[in-house]
């Protein structure tokens, strides 16, 4: 029997599995040939979050702003002297978190699917297209289409959204700054974006569910910037689920990252909650093994932990969220004309794009913004909450 079975050998499970494996019987059980593919991620990170995954991916570039278009085409651009980001390859980033888990002790079994699993007082035997596999804990890391996080009732994200992004060869005019695209027109109910790097731009967006697949919008967007197919270099989608849901744990079981909603719901970026979270994890399962106690009510401590940590922003960004989706174009352009303002710029440079409710907040401690933006996002409010 193994003391911990990870289902999912991306980033979550690999960072799961490198901080118990050092302890503790390990195997993670993925069910791809091999971990990092597909890839379905934009790649884009801060330096925080490449110092929690504990290896060093390569660098594609440094990122040291954003250029943000509204509807209307007014651009609103924030640069800091350092950088805000870096944009790495996420296959190198998968494929050496695995390697580190691998020589922290984990074991992985590749091209294994995971079908079903059931507690009970002597441990959880789990089916998978190898065969049964047996645990004392297992831990949900099996990304937005979670199988083990179903095994829990009603436990739906509050909602997904759908992304879709191609490597485009295209030089860009500045290779320090991200463009951001804002609209219903582009990209309703999230944004869309423009990532340079070695000679190529990253293009992509996600959308709202009720809008549609969004293979449709990047098309079109495509389009409106005169890339033809030859253009393409490699194309990738994927869908992310946001908002939380009821619960990360249950008997002898927990979830994390992508599984657990562990998603920034203004970015839709999972890899900094979902690091944070695995030291809660590691720390719950680890007082477990020590009382000999894996039930749901023991387990539900790991719940309280991560929230401590990152729980607070992604609420926040929820809000903020809801109130985003609920704007008009109109209504989007005129968030444009308030920020447009050199001292509220100022503070738009100093953001962090981990905690960017956070950036939102000091926002609303001008008096400019106070006038013209709180109204707006009042009423935006109590729309997103019918």
């Amino acid at each position: 029997m193994h003391d911990v079975v990870v289902i999912g050998g991306g980033p979550a499970g690999n960072k799961v599995a490198s901080l118990l494996a050092k302890d503790h019987d390990v195997l993670v059980i993925e069910e791809h040939e091999l971990s990092g593919k597909p890839v379905q991620c934009a790649g884009l990170i801060s330096d925080e979050v490449v110092k929690l995954s504990g290896v060093k991916p390569t660098i594609l570039n440094r990122l040291y702003g954003a250029n943000v278009i509204f509807p209307s085409g007014r651009t609103i651009s924030m640069r800091s002297k350092e950088h805000k980001a870096v944009l790495i390859d996420r296959y190198e980033l998968d494929t050496l978190m695995a390697q580190k888990a691998a020589d922290d002790g984990a074991k992985h079994m590749y091209s294994t699917r995971y079908a079903s699993h059931a507690a009970s007082d002597g441990g959880v035997d789990i089916t998978t297209s190898a065969g049964t596999i047996q645990a004392s804990v297992i831990v949900g890391a099996d990304g937005h289409n979670s199988k083990v996080a179903r095994t829990i009732p009603d436990n739906a994200p509050a909602e997904y959204v759908r992304g879709i992004q191609a490597d485009v060869k295209r030089s860009s005019d500045d290779d320090g700054m991200i463009n951001i695209y804002v609209g219903s027109g582009t990209a309703p109910g999230f944004f869309a974006w423009e990532i340079p790097f070695n000679d190529m731009v990253r293009i992509g967006l996600c959308a709202s569910w009720s809008a549609g697949p969004p293979s449709a919008y990047l098309k079109r967007f495509l389009e409106r910037k005169g890339i033809k197919d030859d253009d393409i270099v490699s194309k990738y989608c994927g869908r992310i689920p946001i908002g939380g849901q009821r619960r990360t744990y249950s008997d002898r079981t927990l979830l994390i990252g992508d599984a657990a909603c562990h998603v920034k719901p203004v970015s839709g970026g999972g890899l900094q909650p979902a690091f944070r979270s695995a030291y809660a994890l590691s720390e719950t399962i680890t007082e477990a093994f020590d009382e000999s106690v894996f039930t749901e009510k023991f387990l539900s401590v790991y719940e309280k932990r991560w929230k401590r940590d990152v729980g607070k922003e992604l609420k926040k960004g929820y809000r903020l969220r809801k109130m985003y989706v609920s704007m008009s174009d109109g209504e989007l352009d005129r968030v444009a004309e308030t920020m447009d303002k050199e001292s509220i710029r100022k503070t738009l440079n100093g953001g962090d794009i981990d905690r960017p409710s956070d950036l939102m907040f000091k926002m609303m401690k001008h008096p400019i913004t106070m006038l013209r933006l709180v109204p707006l996002m009042v009423k935006a409010k109590f729309r997103g909450m019918s």
